[in-house]
């Protein structure tokens, strides 16, 4: 079955930078689009980002571009979020998805998350 993993997320401070990682199996890795969202406590899960199967296409949610940079290695199944001038409002859980096809879509398996903590 299809299994996302996130890790990465840790502790850090405001203005600092993190990538996080999702490794993924279980699927045809290269024909998936991936993407990355995250939820705050008391709030909605947001679309931060997402990669076509061939990384040659991505999609940014409203105010993500510019801080958020998704990435995808073929080769190891991995998936990548690199966060920078990280702010408090950036905590929360950030999870991995896949999608049905190459093109990004609706979600068809999500991870479990990594916690991502911005202390100031």
């Amino acid at each position: 079955q299809v299994q996302l993993v996130e890790s990465g997320g840790r502790l850090v401070q405001v203005g600092a930078s993190l990538r996080v990682s999702c490794a993924a199996s279980g699927l045809d890795f290269s024909g998936t689009a991936m993407g990355w969202y995250r939820q705050a406590p008391g709030k909605e899960r947001e679309f931060i980002a997402a990669i076509s199967g061939s990384g040659a296409t991505s999609w940014y949610g409203n105010f993500m571009k510019g801080r958020f940079t998704i990435s995808r290695d073929n080769a190891n199944n991995l998936v990548y979020l690199q966060m920078g001038s990280l702010k408090p409002e950036d905590t929360a859980v950030y999870y991995c998805a896949s999608t049905f096809d190459s093109t990004w879509g609706q979600v068809a398996h999500w991870g479990k998350g990594t916690q991502v903590t911005v202390s100031s």
